[in-house]
C-alpha cells in the first residue's frame, strides 16, 4: 500500500473512531444513576430486553441511534430519542423492535421520539415487516407538546399507521413493561396482541393523580390500570406475564408461530466475498471530500467478487451504473465517479458532478431495473448538477428532471448510501430521504447540504454585504467568512444529519454489505403491486 492509502485509512479510522464514541456515551441512556434505579425495580433496561428477544448471534442493525443528538440541550437532552429501535430476528422470523427507554425523561416522547416511532412503523409497513413494541412510558413531553401532538406527522399518526397496519395484516405484538399513560395506551390496544406485566406493568388513559383532580377518587396505580385489572377485569390486554423475561419469552413463542407471507422475488445466489477487503475502503476515501478518488474501487469492496456488469461504461462516466450482488442478492448500482474523467467528446469533466449525460444514462438504468424487478443501490458522493451556459443551453435542467422522475416513480426498493457529499439537488437525484429509500444510510465522511461551506459561506458573504450596503475591510471579511462557514460547516455533518433522521444512521462502512443485505431480506416481504411510469418528461 502506498503513503496516500495509509495517510487516509488513519484519518477515516479516526473519524469512524469518533463516531463509536459518541454512541457508546449514546447507548447509556439515561446515565447509570437512572439505569440502576431502573433496575431497582425489577426490569431490564430497553437494549436489554431487545438484545434478550433477538435470536443469540444473530445479525441486527440499529435505526436512529444518534435521534436528537445534541437537540434537547435545555431539557438536559434526549439520547437516542429515547427509544431504541432494531431490526433482527425473531424466532428466525425478521422484525423490528421499538422499545422506549425509561431511563431517559421516563421515556417520555420528544418531537424526535415521534419521529423516530413513525420511521419505525414506516419500515415496517413499506416492508410487511412484524413489529414489537416494548412499551415503558410516561407519555408526551409536556414542555414541548406543542412540537410532538396536533400534526399530521405527530403523535396521532402512530395510532392511525397502527389501524392501517392491522388492516393489511402485518402483525404488530406490544409488552407493557412499565407505565403506559393517556394516548400512548392506545398504541399496545391497537396492536393485534398485548401482554401485561405484573407488578410494573400500567395501562390506564389517566393516572391516579390525574384521576384525584378531575373526580376526587382515591386509587394507586396497579389498582387502577395494572395487570390483574387490565387482564382479569377489563379484558384489555391478552396476556399476563411475571416479569420482563416471561413476556419477552411469550413475545418470541407468538412470532415462531407467524405463517409467511408471499415473497417479491428478488434474485439471489451464494454469496460471494468481495473482490477487495471492505476493509480497504478506510484507504480509498480521501481525506477531504473536495480531493478525487475512483469510485469503482470502492464498488469492489461492497459487491460480490465477479459480479458487476457495468451498464454503457463508455458514456455519462461521471455516473457509474452497472448490474452487481452484495450477499448474493441482484441489485442495480448507481454511483456517483469522483475523478475527473473525459466526455465522449474529448471534454474533461468533474468527478462527482452529474452532467446531462450521466443523467440520462442513469435514467435508462433505473428504468431498466425496474423492469427487471432489481432493487436498486445508490452510492452517493455529490456535489450536484453541472452549472454554466454550456450545461444550461444543452438542457441540463430538462435532463435532471428526467433523472429525478426515474427515482422518485422507481417501484423497486431503493437503499442510499452517503459516501461523501450529498449536495443540492444531486441530493434528490441520488434518492435522498425525500425519495422513499427503504433504508438511508451514512458513512463518517458524509455531507449533506444545499451546497459546501466555502461556496456558501461565499455566498452569504456577498449577501451580507449587499445587506449593509458598505464596504467591508478584508480583515472583516476573512472574519464573517470563518464564522459563517464554521456555523454551516456544523450542519452539514453525518452527526446532524442523523440527529434530525434525515439519515437511518452512521454505519461503520465496513458494514454495509450487511445493512444492504438485511434491507432486501426485509424488503422481499413485500410483493410489488405499482408498475413503473415516468409519467410526463421532456424529451
Amino acid at each position: 500500500m502506498d503513503i496516500q492509502f495509509n495517510k487516509r485509512e488513519d484519518s477515516n479510522k479516526l473519524a469512524y473512531s469518533a463516531i463509536f464514541k459518541k454512541i457508546k456515551e449514546i447507548k447509556k441512556g439515561g446515565g447509570e444513576k437512572r439505569i440502576a434505579k431502573h433496575k431497582a425495580k425489577g426490569k431490564m433496561t430497553a437494549r436489554e430486553r431487545i438484545d434478550y428477544l433477538l435470536d443469540k448471534e444473530s445479525q441486527s442493525i440499529e435505526i436512529g441511534s444518534f435521534a436528537g443528538y445534541e437537540m434537547y440541550k435545555e431539557h438536559g437532552g434526549c439520547p437516542a430519542g429515547g427509544v431504541v429501535v432494531k431490526i433482527g430476528y425473531i424466532s428466525g422470523k425478521q422484525c423490528i423492535v421499538v422499545a422506549n427507554d425509561a431511563t431517559v425523561k421516563a421515556g417520555a416522547w420528544f418531537p424526535i421520539t415521534g419521529k423516530k416511532n413513525l420511521r419505525a412503523q414506516e419500515i415496517a409497513m413499506e416492508n410487511h415487516l412484524p413489529i414489537i413494541y416494548l412499551v415503558d412510558s410516561a407519555g408526551v413531553y409536556l414542555p414541548l407538546q406543542d412540537e410532538i401532538f396536533p400534526d399530521k406527522e405527530h403523535f396521532g399518526r402512530i395510532f392511525r399507521n397502527n389501524a392501517q397496519m392491522s388492516a393489511k395484516g402485518i402483525t404488530q405484538i406490544a409488552a407493557i413493561m412499565g407505565s403506559c399513560v393517556a394516548g400512548g395506551a392506545y398504541l399496545p390496544i391497537m396492536s393485534d396482541e398485548a401482554l401485561i406485566v405484573k407488578e410494573t406493568g400500567t395501562i390506564f388513559l389517566a393516572g391516579p393523580y390525574l384521576v384525584k383532580a378531575a373526580i376526587g377518587e382515591n386509587i394507586d396505580a396497579q389498582t387502577l390500570g395494572g395487570a390483574t385489572t387490565q387482564s382479569d377485569i377489563s379484558g384489555v390486554t391478552d396476556y399476563k406475564a411475571e416479569n420482563d423475561q416471561d413476556a419477552l419469552d411469550k413475545i418470541k413463542s407468538i412470532v415462531s408461530k407467524i405463517g409467511e407471507n408471499k415473497k417479491a422475488g428478488f434474485n439471489r445466489i451464494q454469496a460471494q466475498n468481495p473482490t477487495r477487503n471492505p476493509e480497504d475502503i478506510y484507504g480509498i476515501l480521501p481525506e477531504s471530500r473536495a480531493e478525487q478518488y475512483d469510485m469503482h474501487e470502492l464498488i469492489d469492496t461492497l459487491i460480490d467478487r465477479n459480479s458487476f456488469d457495468e451498464y454503457k461504461k463508455d458514456y455519462g462516466k461521471t455516473i457509474i451504473c452497472g448490474y452487481a450482488r452484495i450477499e448474493g442478492w441482484a441489485v442495480g448500482i448507481v454511483a456517483n465517479q469522483r475523478k475527473i474523467v473525459k466526455s465522449a467528446q474529448g471534454e474533461m469533466q468533474f468527478g462527482g458532478v452529474i452532467y446531462s449525460d450521466s443523467a440520462d444514462k442513469a435514467t435508462r438504468f433505473i428504468a431498466n431495473c425496474n423492469q427487471k424487478k432489481i432493487p436498486l443501490v445508490f452510492l452517493t458522493d455529490v456535489t450536484g448538477f453541472m452549472v454554466g451556459s454550456k450545461s444550461e443551453h444543452g438542457g441540463i435542467i430538462k435532463d435532471g428532471a428526467k433523472m429525478v422522475n426515474a427515482v422518485a416513480n422507481s417501484v423497486v426498493p431503493k437503499f442510499s448510501v452517503i459516501v461523501g457529499n450529498s449536495y443540492g439537488a444531486g441530493n434528490y437525484a441520488m434518492c435522498g430521504k425525500a425519495y422513499d429509500p427503504r433504508l438511508i444510510f451514512a458513512w463518517p465522511s458524509a455531507k449533506i447540504a444545499v451546497m459546501g461551506g466555502e461556496q456558501a459561506a461565499k455566498v452569504l458573504l456577498q449577501i451580507e454585504e449587499s445587506s449593509t450596503k458598505k464596504e467591508l475591510s478584508q480583515e472583516q471579511k476573512e472574519e464573517l467568512l470563518n464564522r459563517i462557514k464554521t456555523k454551516y460547516d456544523n450542519a452539514t455533518t453525518p452527526e446532524y444529519a442523523a440527529a434530525r433522521l434525515w439519515v437511518d444512521e452512521i454505519i461503520d462502512p465496513t458494514d454495509t454489505r450487511k445493512w444492504i443485505s438485511m434491507g432486501i431480506e426485509a424488503a422481499n416481504n413485500a410483493p410489488i403491486t405499482e408498475k413503473f411510469n415516468l409519467g410526463v418528461i421532456q424529451v
